[in-house]
């Protein structure tokens, strides 16, 4: 699936996330299934979901590692795509309110 990188990432309430050194942990409280991700998915999943929109974190992630921008484009997109699939992440439009206690 091809997500629009004018849209913006949010975390779903019936997930929760712990950050173990610069890995993280994820169980969808509604699958109960958990998830892991390296170090490179954890700083993925950080800066996606702390921007406004997912071009914004694509913008800061080329800038923090040395990758051409293809591969990453590619990369990344990859990682959203099965947050999605998995529960893990909603895509939402950039311009509708984000929920302030996620």
């Amino acid at each position: 699936m091809a997500l629009p990188f004018s849209s913006r990432v949010e975390v779903p309430k019936h997930v929760l996330v712990r950050l173990l050194d610069r890995e993280s942990v994820f169980l969808n409280l509604e699958t109960e299934r958990y998830y892991g991700l390296d170090e490179t998915g954890t700083r993925m999943w950080q800066v996606v979901t702390a921007a406004p929109c997912i071009e914004d974190a694509f913008t800061q992630l080329l800038s923090e590692f040395e990758v051409e921008a293809e591969l990453l484009r590619r990369d990344f997109s990859e990682l959203l795509g099965r947050l999605v699939d998995d529960g893990l992440i909603r895509v939402k439009s950039a311009d509708v309110e984000t929920d302030p206690t996620i």
